[in-house]
């Protein structure tokens, strides 16, 4: 098992997939706050309408922006890390020797989801500290209770994301392409916008995390949320039970 995460390991740090989605998850969505705060500091009368409570030069405007992008942009990147980790080995035809090692292929689809987790895990500390210095750099001053609570949220939003994305492993397994994958990491930003827009999103799983974060943890109930925590494992049985029946002529 240990050879299996070193392996996994290698090929998302050496790729430059897993490298690009970081940066787009991190760096891109601290530009963007970033962005929308010069806007908002110029006077610009369409984005301060379209920005809501993120409109004030405050922590509290920098967090709820950073909440509603993160929601949005985390499901999708961590989605499509997952679609290539897993669509790869069937697309670049890296599968068929998988058959011929001695770890068993349940294990291997472990090792991946394990290493895809401690760098989810990663990007939302990144993530988190970065919304924290910037912040600090923007001027607002060391953060009050209230604002150190808000970033654990904006750090747990980000965790509980990566855990609302694991079935795109799973589909990825089921249809063997990357592509299809990379559809399902788009449809599932798209099914927790409908799912929030139809009132559905405490027990959508894919939209709680964000709607928990949004409203400082007061839209969503504990047993909402633990679903929404629940979908990470519950998929990644999935996978590994998959993996172990994979056929090479299918």
């Amino acid at each position: 098992m240990s050879a299996a995460l070193r392996v996994e390991a290698l090929k998302l740090t050496r790729s430059p997939v897993g490298v690009v989605a970081t940066l787009a998850i991190v760096v891109g969505i601290l530009a963007l706050l970033a962005g929308i705060t010069v806007g908002i500091a110029g006077g610009n009368p369409e984005l301060i309408a379209k920005a809501g409570p993120a409109a004030t030069l405050t922590w509290q405007g920098l967090l709820a922006g950073a909440a509603q992008i993160t929601a949005a942009a985390s499901i999708l990147g961590f989605g499509i890390v997952l679609a290539w980790m897993f669509g790869r080995e069937f697309v670049d035809g890296t599968i068929t020797g998988l058959f011929a090692l001695p770890i068993a292929r349940s294990r291997i689809a472990l090792a991946k989801l394990t290493v895809y987790a401690l760098w989810a895990a990663s990007v939302s500390i990144a993530l988190t500290l970065g919304l924290l210095a910037l912040g600090l750099l923007i001027g607002y001053g060391p953060p009050s209770p209230d604002t150190w609570a808000a970033l654990g949220r904006l750090g747990a939003l980000a965790m509980l994301s990566a855990s609302v994305a694991v079935p795109v492993a799973w589909l990825a397994t089921l249809t063997r392409s990357l592509l299809a994958a990379a559809g399902g990491a788009i449809g599932l930003v798209v099914a927790a916008e409908v799912g929030a827009l139809a009132g559905a999103g405490g027990w959508l799983p894919f939209a709680a995390p964000a709607l928990w974060a949004m409203s400082d943890g007061t839209a969503v109930a504990p047993a909402q949320l633990a679903l929404a925590a629940g979908v990470g494992p519950v998929c990644t049985m999935l996978v590994c039970f998959s993996w172990s029946r994979l056929q090479l002529d299918r």
